[in-house]
């Protein structure tokens, strides 16, 4: 290669390797290597899933038929669809039919025409390549790999490091410079998996990328600009992603939410929905995983997956507020709006006001049969993976969420409003269960707790605990002796449950691992200058020494210019 390679640092991970010049000229995150292998291990799980469903199609469509004869049936929809992408030269995508990923699938007519082909995947906004050649290497039965950028210096990084990683490399990895709205927009269905892992928010891309995925395809997506989806900028948050944040114990899983109505939403613009298989809160991103599927008829229960969020301003008790309601009569369907209010003006636990935010995703955000394919994927080929400890901690925890309850309780936020000593959450979550609740933890926070109990249950179990560990006197008018005031109508049996432990948590399972080292977390900008301020990123003796070597680069240029001046004036 036509290079000076002592120019360049290589950076393994996994099975690629990349050449980064000593500037930041373009972006590479090691950070996010959790992202990387966590996309990995999502992509290898979906071609498994979807060789699968294209087999139990066939099976289907051969059955319906009587043998696998050339019948012609009156082709639908999806039959179209198919052949639309045949005349076009993309992969046809007979398993992905957007009836079957319905709640009621519609019978299939017609017959599956060619065969399943390698999935094609784009990654829009690919850097230094690093992503996608990982892509490419590492997950067997991947077809081309697109990897797009509209910065002419991360291109031809790109194709550096696509040569520098050899034949596999080359032939299924393909740099462009592109802007990745105008690319996918012109690539409608096109792509098997796309994926979005901008610099901040990803909201201007989402319109596009839910164009450009055929049906039953992968959305990959990741949110960084947190301060935003957490509430630090409410109306920021509104004008990006149509959606009002509040500032709660639950605000990362608000965020998962937030960004997955938001998806939704650009997706029923085109008649189609989502279906999450896997959604993440890790480091300093969230990053979901959905399915995106085109059908009219199941866009209308989208109403139902969402709902407002209202939480007390005084104890913090949230409620949820669907947007919509079906009603059925013998076999038709009406679709209304949903009864409001769900809360009075005033909380009826402490007396406060409510905040309204959202709408949120309120439908499951996790499909667990994917989560258990995915950690035994990741179990079973433990040694592929560099984050295997964290990815594996974090789907550990995930496996055990209860997969419909929205956002969760904080104990010491409890105790907090209480002025109360905390119990164990053992004892807590033995208390949910013996009063007939179901409770587990979150991946989101380590002391998060999920529960399906009512806000009113819930206060009575802290009224009991109370009783028998007393409180200082507070004023009367604070929230926490409001709810004392009141005597429990259920009287909490605090006894050791035996599901009060997870699996996991029985077995001494680590779920939450510590950063690997400091200054763990987002870096700069490809092409900022580094200074003083960014000591909370980079660490003060990395940022001391880029500062010295940048003022020792200004002297020399300061030296070669007065040199040449000296030079003009002599001659």
């Amino acid at each position: 290669m036509s290079m000076d390679l002592n120019d360049y640092t290589i950076i393994k991970e996994g099975e690629a390797e990349i050449l980064m010049h000593a500037k930041n000229e373009v972006f590479f995150n090691k950070t996010q290597v959790n992202n990387r292998d966590m996309s990995i291990a999502v992509l290898r799980t979906f071609i498994s899933k979807r060789k699968q469903e294209h087999e139990a199609l066939l099976s289907k469509r051969n059955k319906k038929n009587g043998s696998s004869s050339d019948v012609e049936d009156k082709p639908n929809d999806c039959d179209i669809n198919i052949e639309k992408s045949n005349d076009q030269g993309l992969e046809e995508k007979p398993n992905e039919d957007p009836c079957t990923a319905s709640e009621e699938p519609v019978k299939i007519e017609g017959k599956v025409r060619g065969k399943l082909k390698p999935p094609r995947v784009l990654e829009a906004l690919s850097a230094s390549g690093l992503r996608a050649l990982r892509y490419a290497r590492e997950v067997e039965g991947i077809g081309q790999v697109v990897a797009l950028d509209n910065d002419k210096g991360a291109v031809e990084a790109c194709q550096r490091n696509i040569k520098f990683n050899g034949s596999v490399a080359c032939s299924k990895v393909e740099s462009h410079l592109a802007d990745a709205c105008v690319y996918m927009l012109t690539h409608p269905k096109e792509f098997d998996v796309v994926d979005l892992d901008p610099y901040g928010s990803p909201s201007v891309f989402l319109d596009s990328a839910v164009q450009s995925v055929v049906d039953g395809g992968m959305l990959m997506c990741t949110a960084t600009d947190m301060a935003v989806l957490c509430g630090g900028n409410g109306e920021v948050c509104y004008s990006k992603y149509g959606s009002y944040p509040l500032r709660g114990k639950y605000c990362h899983e608000m965020a998962l939410r937030i960004l997955l109505a938001c998806i939704e939403s650009h997706a029923n613009r085109y008649k189609r929905y989502i279906v999450p298989v896997l959604s993440v809160q890790m480091d300093f991103y969230v990053r979901v995983f959905v399915r995106v599927y085109t059908s009219a008829s199941a866009m209308k229960n989208t109403p139902l997956k969402l709902s407002y969020v209202y939480q007390c301003i005084g104890c913090d008790s949230f409620h949820l507020q669907p947007i919509g309601r079906t009603v059925s009569k013998n076999t038709s369907v009406r679709y209304l709006p949903g009864f409001a209010p769900v809360v009075p003006q005033e909380c009826s636990d402490c007396g406060k006001k409510f905040n309204m935010g959202g709408p949120i995703w309120s439908a499951p955000i996790h499909d667990q049969d994917w989560v258990t394919s995915i950690l035994a994927d990741v179990k079973s080929m433990k040694n592929c993976y560099p984050a295997y400890e964290r990815i594996s901690a974090v789907l550990t925890t995930i496996s055990e969420e209860l997969p419909d309850v929205p956002l969760f309780l904080s104990l010491h936020n409890l105790c907090a409003t209480l002025k109360c000593t905390s119990p164990s959450a053992v004892i807590f979550r033995s208390a949910v269960i013996n009063a007939g609740y179901q409770i587990s933890g979150t991946h989101v926070n380590p002391l998060g707790l999920k529960s399906d109990a009512p806000m009113d249950v819930i206060w009575d179990i802290m009224r009991c605990w109370v009783k028998n560990h007393p409180v200082k006197a507070q004023p009367a008018d604070q929230p926490g002796s409001v709810i004392l005031a009141k005597e429990p109508v259920l009287q909490a049996n605090f006894a050791r449950a035996v599901a009060s432990l997870s699996k996991a948590q029985a077995k001494k399972v680590a779920r939450f691992l510590p950063n690997p080292e400091r200054h763990w977390g987002p870096k700069l900008r490809a092409g900022r200058q580094i200074t003083s301020k960014h000591i909370s990123l980079l660490g003060e003796e990395a940022v001391n020494g880029c500062l010295n070597d940048q003022d020792s680069e200004r002297d020399a240029k300061r030296q070669k210019i007065e040199k040449s001046n000296d030079a003009i004036a002599e001659s």
